[in-house]
Parts: structure tokens; C-alpha cells; sequence
């Protein structure tokens, strides 16, 4: 009985050793905001349009349990450049939602520099992030009156305004934002990649070239929406041949290059009489016309058709008869 009391009273320090053991006290956390690294910034029209993202954690990698704030200003980028100097003359912007659109009117002619600090709720600073330098010129000319009609290479687009370059945008079907499709120095641009039967909306930008890097914008142009619908026959077939057979009359053509082909019409004139229908076929070049008599005289021309049910010009004629 004594000897189990003594082994228990052993084991005792054992288990007060092994369970709350307190280490090394942790250093506070800092608390310190992470600085923006993506500020971006573009002259459009008669505003600066400016988008960042705000960090969402500390230098030491924690989550804000309450948004930062952020101080974004904007002024004049004089050499040689002094972020101190610079951010006692920088015009500070209201906190807003993003994209910041900012009136450049103050500073055309100028070049000014962008950035933001980043202001965590214990007063600690992340410090300027990275800064973005933009050239403001005047106000750049909006295309006016653009349109989209429907051809057969595609949805052409024109607009008025003066000489210059632009920037087409598209939105299609179900897509919720624009898509930049092409830059182009004229005043049309053509969208070879549209089907007909679908929604398109298009816009349009003028751009001006800065420097090798920048550049500004226009204001966009309105949106012009179009679905285009197909009325635009294919090409006629060329090369039409007729050759008489035994009991026949046997016609080839060169193969229609259209991409929605869907099929070609037969035409025949009797000893000289008028032009009728004789046969719509599908997509192989060639006819046995095995309704012919022998010491009558044939003239034939065919006509290719696409799916949207338009139908081309006749090819030239081709005479044959039953010998």
C-alpha cells in the first residue's frame, strides 16, 4: 500500500511537466498594411481613370478584420522626382468606388504621378506603392454615328470623326463585358468572326500614341447593337460542262467555295424556249440529265445555294444535245 502511494507521488511531476507547458512569448504582430503593387492608370476622354487593388492582408500575411483605407493622389511628376515632395503638392482624391475617375482638366500638358497608401485602422501606413506616370493631353476627339451593317465577309462597322487610330470593342451573345477585338488606322473595320443569327453590341475608341508604353483614350463612342442576317448569295459556279452521253446529258462545274453551301439548282432551256427549274441537288458538282430526246437542242446553267436559302446568279450556259 505505501509502495503504490510512492510510485503515484513519482509519476506526479512527470504528469504537471507534460501538460500547460508555456513557451517563448510571441513578439507582437506589426500590423503593418502591404502596399498596392498594381496601381494602373489611363486618360479617357477628360478623366483620369484609375484602378487598384487594395491588400486584403498585412505585411505579416493577417486578414484586416476591418477594411483599410487608402490615400490615392494625384500631381505633377517634376524631375528630378521626390515621393516626399511629391505627396506634400499631390492632390488627395476621395475615397470612392473603383474605377476612380478623376477630372484631368488641371493637368493637361502636364505629366503627373500616381499612387496610393495604404492606411490600416491602428493608423499604420504600407507607404506609396507603385506609381504610374500619365502624360494628360487635350480631350481626344469621340467617334461619333458608328454603325454596324451586316456583309459577306462579316459585320462592318463605320464611324465619323477625324483621321486616326482606334480600338474596336465587342460584346457577344451572353458575354457580360466588351472584348477588344482590333486597333485600326481608318474609320471602318470589318469583324470577319461574327455568324449570323447572333447579337453583337460594338464600341469604338479613338487612341493616342504618348510614348512607346502610354497612351490615351476618347470617351467611347455609343453602342451599336446588330444580330446580321445572311441575304447575301454565294458566288455563281464557274466552269459549267456539258457533254452528251448514250442516254444522257452529263453536266460538271467547279465546286462552289461557300462555307454555308447547302445545295445547287438545275436549269434547262428546251430548243431555245424559256429557262425552267429542272433539279435541286445537294453538294456534288455534277448532273445526269436522263430526260433528254434525241434531235433536240439543251442549253443548261446552274446555281449555287446556301443555307440561309439565298441563291446565287446562273453560271454562263453550256449547250449540248443527243447525237
Amino acid at each position: 500500500m505505501v509502495s503504490a502511494r510512492i510510485q503515484a507521488l513519482a509519476l506526479l511531476p512527470v504528469f504537471l511537466t507534460g501538460c500547460g507547458y508555456v513557451g517563448d512569448p510571441h513578439p507582437p504582430l506589426a500590423n503593418i498594411p502591404s502596399k498596392v503593387q498594381d496601381l494602373a492608370a489611363v486618360q479617357r476622354g477628360s478623366r483620369i481613370i484609375v484602378q487598384f487593388t487594395v491588400p486584403e492582408r498585412t505585411t505579416e500575411g493577417m486578414r484586416w478584420k476591418e477594411p483599410p483605407q487608402v490615400d490615392l493622389r494625384v500631381g505633377v511628376a517634376a524631375p528630378p522626382f521626390d515621393s516626399a515632395a511629391w505627396a506634400a503638392q499631390a492632390r488627395k482624391i476621395p475615397e470612392a468606388p473603383q474605377p476612380y475617375t478623376i477630372p484631368a482638366g488641371d493637368w493637361v500638358g502636364k505629366e503627373v504621378a500616381i499612387a496610393v497608401n495604404v492606411i490600416g485602422v491602428n493608423g499604420k501606413e504600407s507607404g506609396w506603392g507603385n506609381f504610374v506616370n500619365v502624360p494628360v493631353v487635350p480631350e481626344p476627339p469621340q467617334p461619333t454615328a458608328l454603325r454596324a451593317d451586316p456583309s459577306a465577309e462579316g459585320v462592318r462597322l463605320t464611324w465619323d470623326g477625324p483621321p486616326g487610330e482606334f480600338r474596336v470593342f465587342r460584346r457577344a451573345r451572353e458575354e457580360t463585358a466588351m472584348a477588344r477585338m482590333s486597333d485600326v488606322a481608318a474609320n471602318t473595320w470589318t469583324d470577319p468572326s461574327t455568324e449570323y443569327g447572333e447579337p453583337y453590341r460594338y464600341v469604338v475608341l479613338r487612341i493616342v500614341k504618348l510614348d512607346d508604353r502610354r497612351e490615351a483614350e476618347s470617351e467611347p463612342s455609343a453602342e451599336f447593337a446588330i444580330t446580321p442576317v445572311d441575304t447575301f448569295p454565294p458566288a455563281a459556279p464557274a466552269d459549267l460542262r456539258a457533254a452528251a452521253g448514250p442516254e444522257s446529258i452529263e453536266l460538271a462545274w467547279g465546286r462552289s467555295t461557300a462555307p454555308d453551301l447547302a445545295a445547287y439548282r438545275i436549269y434547262r432551256a428546251v430548243d431555245g424556249g424559256a429557262w425552267e427549274k429542272l433539279a435541286d441537288i445537294g453538294q456534288i458538282p455534277t448532273y445526269s440529265d436522263r430526260k433528254v430526246e434525241r434531235g433536240k437542242s439543251y442549253r443548261y446553267a446552274v446555281t449555287a445555294i446556301d443555307q440561309a436559302g439565298n441563291e446565287s446568279e446562273r453560271s454562263g450556259a453550256a449547250d449540248a444535245m443527243l447525237p
